[in-house]
């Protein structure tokens, strides 16, 4: 049975699944009737120093592929549109570079859509799944409480002398996917 966290929970991923190999982040989300947007999932890896190695281990939308092959981004979806996850991100954490200490997962409001916000969206999530037995490990439920923001830092993948940890983050703001990588880059 999957975990369900709250903003600032956190779940040692290696103790809970000892096996744990290959991982899908799925991220889903609906739009509220009426609303009109595109969401971009990202994943900075970061090194000790808070910053990228180098500019290609950030995975988005016109990068969907880390330089050490660990961690693939399945492609951009526009609409939301459907059931189930509607952006995904595949990694495998044993071929993830020695350098990356931490896997920031992201989504913002692609620059197109001016004066949208996640308030047009409803049932946002991120979840973790178990590649290789198909198991949700984990699910973080992105409450209302970023209306405003046009993105949100919805965790980290933490390495660790024990492991890999998951923290679910959830911090809004209104930066932007470019305000991120001039954080990150």
């Amino acid at each position: 049975m999957a975990i369900s966290l709250k903003k600032g929970g956190s779940i040692n991923l290696t103790k809970k699944a000892p096996t744990l190999k290959k991982i899908m982040i799925g991220l889903g989300w609906e739009l509220k009737p009426n609303a009109s947007l595109d969401l971009d999932a990202s994943v900075f890896m970061i090194g000790e120093n808070g910053k990228l190695p180098s500019d290609e281990y950030f995975v988005f939308y016109n990068n969907l592929k880390s330089p050490d092959g660990s961690v693939q981004h399945t492609g951009d979806n526009r609409t939301g549109a459907g059931e189930g996850d509607d952006e995904m991100i595949l990694a495998n954490l044993d071929l993830i570079n020695p350098q990356v200490k931490e896997i920031l997962i992201t989504v913002s409001v692609h620059d197109n859509h001016v004066g949208a916000s996640f308030g047009d969206l409803q049932d946002a999530y991120v979840r973790i799944v178990d590649v290789e037995n198909n198991t949700e490990i984990l699910r973080y439920d992105l409450d209302a409480e970023y209306s405003d923001a046009t993105d949100v830092e919805f965790g980290r993948l933490i390495r660790g002398v024990d492991g890999w940890t998951f923290k679910a983050s959830g911090f809004g703001d209104r930066k932007g996917l470019q305000g991120l990588v001039d954080i990150y880059a």
